[in-house]
């Protein structure tokens, strides 16, 4: 949502850019034109401007507690977190300096708390302030030059917004289209009710009294008034400073990476476009594999410092299937520490143990709801770094060794722990992403559902009704090629 409510800010401030005089005399005459002469159009516009700039640092605030409290901004996560960093600093600048812009009461305090907060400073000659002493130091070419500076960081910030993003593979940058309709309809009636108005102007030989302050952009401004100015700077840089370390506070314990198989790859290029953080890519070979297989074809590497250990690469290739001529189960790319070999051994095992009317073989995820929790007669348990790590053809190995159905299940739909492993996972059962799941296997003996962690009353509800509706089954119905989905066969948590 932060892009979003990004691109508004930046459409209504050119139509603003439009109206507003950037003399330090008539800048404050152009804004109240806006508001009260054209407030139909350029005032709902300032107004955007406003709202939908306070809805970007909202969501940008809510954005990093939830990637803090959810540990994901450790490990290899940490480009993400630490470009984020800049990005905060520059809105909050870009914003200070709007508010610059405005001229009037609010915008001559803003403008002189800042001044003596950046002359605190022992880098500053000459002091900064003594350009707010009277009502002619300030300039036409200040006011310009405030303007360029309020218009370059949306850009540079644009720039930073992009780097935020470049590890991620199908980074989700704009939220769903009735999201997106719905919260300019609510920004634009809040425009309408509660238009942004300005104080009375500027006016350098007096005193604001008494000012409305953007909580969201200028918390820290009352600090100045009850703190030193060097408090202040203590509080914002040991701030921002704890921000860029908290990665590393404590560092997280390193899982083993990815490792490629040379002979079992082909590159098909599958893990390529299903890994999370852009952590593989195909290279040319360099030697022939042992069999002399794939020799002409390119290989899949691993960039180590990007590589999160969830193993969706494992469940995305061809060769992870448990049907082998030989006991031993390999693939062209594998988890060390929880190989596919480890996947097919749990599974056997899970299925000879399996007793009772109806079998059952749940497929978890290590940040999904604990499997403790969720255990009942006739069921089986495995837990996997992500369900995306789930080769589609183990599902078709379950059904064949013995059990009646395979239910999926992980992290909440939208909020998997690894961004997209269950998201791959529906395209992959529904034929929509490969591998595919075999057409031949019947829908109603699939079953998913994505849950949050403290879901596990509902998942256990699911998993009984899933058994329930096993047991309804006819046995003719049971061999009957791509059966129609159950009610609940797609549910979410």
């Amino acid at each position: 949502m932060a892009f979003f409510f990004f691109y508004i800010v930046l459409a209504s401030g050119i139509y603003i850019y439009i109206f507003y005089d950037t003399s330090v005399v008539d800048a404050y005459t152009s804004v109240e034109y806006m508001t009260h002469e054209q407030w139909y159009l350029a005032g709902v516009m300032r107004s955007l401007h406003r709202y939908a700039s306070d809805a970007m640092v909202a969501t940008m605030v809510l954005h990093l507690l939830r990637g803090f409290f959810f540990d994901r901004y450790r490990g290899a996560r940490w480009f993400s977190w630490t470009t984020g960093i800049p990005m905060l600093v520059m809105v909050f600048a870009i914003g200070i300096t709007g508010y610059w812009l405005v001229w009037d009461q609010l915008g001559q305090f803003v403008a002189v708390r800042t001044s003596e907060w950046i002359d605190w400073l022992p880098i500053i000659a000459e002091p900064t302030a003594r350009n707010f002493l009277t009502n002619t130091s300030v300039t036409d070419l200040f006011f310009r030059l405030l303007v360029v500076i309020h218009v370059a960081l949306p850009l540079m910030l644009l720039g930073l917004m992009l780097l935020h993003v470049t590890r991620l593979n199908d980074a989700k940058i704009n939220p769903p289209a009735g999201l997106a309709v719905g919260a300019t309809v609510a920004l634009v009636v809040l425009s309408l009710v509660k238009p942004a108005v300005s104080h009375e102007a500027a006016d350098l030989g007096t005193l604001p009294t008494q000012l409305n302050l953007d909580w969201f952009y200028l918390f820290i401004y009352p600090l100045m008034d009850l703190w030193s100015m060097g408090a202040v700077w203590a509080l914002v840089g040991g701030g921002l400073l704890l921000l860029a370390l908290i990665p590393w506070l404590p560092p997280k314990r390193r899982e083993p990476v990815a490792v490629v198989y040379a002979d079992d790859c082909s590159g098909c290029n599958l893990c390529v476009e299903d890994c999370p953080y852009e952590a593989i890519m195909l290279e040319a070979r360099t030697a022939t594999t042992s069999a002399g297989r794939y020799q002409h074809l390119p290989i899949a590497v691993v960039e180590e410092s990007k590589c999160v250990s969830c193993g969706i690469c494992t469940g995305s290739c061809p060769s992870s299937t448990p049907f082998r001529q030989t006991d031993a189960v390999q693939t062209g790319i594998d988890m060390p520490h929880r190989n596919i070999q480890d996947l097919h051994a749990a599974t056997r095992e899970a299925l000879a143990n399996l007793t009772g009317q109806t079998k059952v073989l749940v497929y978890g995820c290590d940040h999904g709801v604990e499997m403790s929790k969720v255990v009942q007669a006739g069921v089986a348990m495995i837990s996997l770094p992500c369900t995306g790590a789930l080769p589609p053809s183990f599902i078709v190995y379950a059904l064949r060794q013995g059990a009646d159905g395979v239910f999926l299940t992980g992290c909440r739909s939208g909020d998997c722990f690894h961004r997209i492993g269950n998201d791959w996972v529906d395209q992959r059962i529904t034929h929509h992403r490969k591998p595919y799941l075999k057409r031949s296997v019947p829908h109603q003996r699939v079953r998913r559902y994505w849950a949050a962690t403290s879901d596990h009353k509902q998942l256990v509800n699911e998993i009984e009704s899933f058994c329930q509706a096993l047991r309804d089954i006819s046995p003719a119905a049971a061999t009957t090629e791509a059966q129609d989905v159950l009610p609940g066969n797609e549910t979410r948590g």
